[in-house]
C-alpha cells in the first residue's frame, strides 16, 4: 500500500512538472509574439513564475535523494522506483545501483566473517584432541634422565600448543561478535600491577625487572579481564626482547584520553617489522623461537573494542615502546 501510495505521488509529481514545463514554453512564445505589452507583461510573470516553481521542484528532488542516502547509510533503505524521467532520474538510477552494490558487498563481507570466525572456532576445538591426549601420555611416562629431558620438551610444546588454541577460540570469539565485555570503572596503576604479577614466572625467566609508577588516580571505563589481558601481551613482548633489562610503565590522562606508555630497554623494533607487528601471525626479524605471533593482534583487538588504539615505535634513546589510548567518548 504505501508503495503504491509512493508511485502516484511520483506520477503526480512527474505530471505536474511536465505541466509546469508546457505553460513556461506557451508563456515564452507569447510574451515573444503578443504585440500588446500588458499581455507581455503578464507571460513574463508566468514565465518567472514557472522558472520558481520548476526550481523548487529540483531542489525537492536533490533533498529526496539526500533523505535516500540518509536511510542507506542507516542501513534502513526502501526500494527506490521513480517513474517517469525528469532531469535527476539518470542520477537517481546511479544512486539506487550503487547503494544495491554496496548492500550486497555487505552482506558478502559478513558472511564471510561469520565463516572465517566458525573455522577458526573448528581448527581450535581439533587442537584440543591431541593435547590432551599427549597430555596423559606425559603423565604415564617414566622418570629417567632422558624420558625427563624429552617429557619436559614435550610439555613446552603442550604450553604452546594449549596457547595456540586458547587464542584461536579468542579470536572467534571477536570476529564472530560473541565476546561480551563488561566494562567499569577501573584504576589504571591497579590494571598494570595485576598485569605484571600474572608475569612473574616470565620476567624471572628472563631476569627482567618491572618499573611502574604510581602517579595518582586515573580511571579508566574498561573490562578489567580483557584489558589485563592486553596489557599483559605488550609487557610479554618487552621483556622476551630485554633480558636482563627493565620494563616500565606510565600513564597519564587528558580530557579526550587515557594514555599508557610501556617500554623496554631493548633493541627497538625492525623498521621493516613496524607496519606488520599487529598483523595476525606474523613473525618479525627479532621474533623469540616458538612464538605464534598473535599476542599482539590480540592486544590490538582487546583495546580496539573498548574505543581505544594501540601503536608501536622506537624511543629516540633505543628500546621498544607500546603507546595504548583510551578514549573517552
Amino acid at each position: 500500500m504505501e508503495t503504491d501510495r509512493g508511485e502516484w505521488k511520483i506520477r503526480e509529481a512527474v505530471s505536474r512538472n511536465a505541466l509546469t514545463t508546457g505553460l513556461v514554453i506557451c508563456a515564452a512564445v507569447i510574451m515573444l509574439a503578443a504585440p500588446c505589452f500588458g499581455v507581455r507583461l503578464a507571460c513574463a510573470g508566468v514565465f518567472a513564475a514557472g522558472i520558481v516553481r520548476q526550481k523548487k521542484r529540483e531542489a525537492l528532488r536533490v533533498q529526496e535523494l539526500t533523505v535516500y542516502l540518509e536511510r542507506a547509510n542507516a542501513g534502513s533503505a526502501p526500494v527506490l522506483s521513480a517513474l517517469g524521467e525528469d532531469e535527476l532520474s539518470k542520477l537517481e538510477d546511479q544512486i539506487y545501483k550503487t547503494v544495491t552494490y554496496l548492500y550486497q558487498t555487505r552482506e558478502e563481507a559478513v558472511r564471510v566473517k561469520n565463516e572465517f570466525a566458525h573455522n577458526l572456532s573448528n581448527i581450535a576445538h581439533q587442537i584440543k584432541t591431541p593435547i590432551t591426549a599427549i597430555s596423559l601420555s606425559v603423565q604415564t611416562m617414566g622418570s629417567g634422565s632422558a624420558e625427563k629431558e624429552g617429557t619436559e620438551q614435550i610439555q613446552r610444546q603442550l604450553m604452546r600448543l594449549t596457547h595456540l588454541e586458547e587464542a584461536l577460540l579468542l579470536l572467534a570469539r571477536l570476529d564472530a561478535g560473541t565476546l561480551v565485555l563488561k566494562r567499569e570503572e577501573t584504576d589504571v596503576y591497579t590494571l598494570l600491577m595485576l598485569a605484571a604479577d600474572n608475569l612473574q614466572e616470565i620476567f624471572a625467566q628472563s631476569e627482567v625487572s618491572v618499573d611502574i609508577s604510581e602517579l595518582g588516580e586515573v580511571k579508566v571505563h574498561v573490562d578489567l579481564d580483557w584489558t589485563m589481558e592486553a596489557v599483559m601481551n605488550l609487557m610479554k613482548n618487552c621483556a622476551e626482547h630485554n633480558a636482563g633489562g627493565c620494563v616500565h610503565c606510565a600513564y597519564g590522562q587528558n580530557p579526550l584520553y587515557t594514555k599508557i606508555l610501556i617500554w623496554d630497554e631493548g633493541a627497538g623494533f625492525d623498521r621493516k617489522d613496524l607496519p606488520h607487528l599487529f598483523e595476525r601471525f606474523y613473525r618479525g626479524k627479532n621474533a623469540r623461537e616458538g612464538g605464534i605471533g598473535i599476542g599482539l593482534a590480540l592486544a590490538k583487538e582487546l583495546i580496539g573494542r573498548q574505543n581505544g588504539t594501540i601503536r608501536a615505535k622506537n624511543l629516540p634513546e633505543g628500546g621498544a615502546c607500546f603507546e595504548i589510548r583510551i578514549y573517552r567518548h
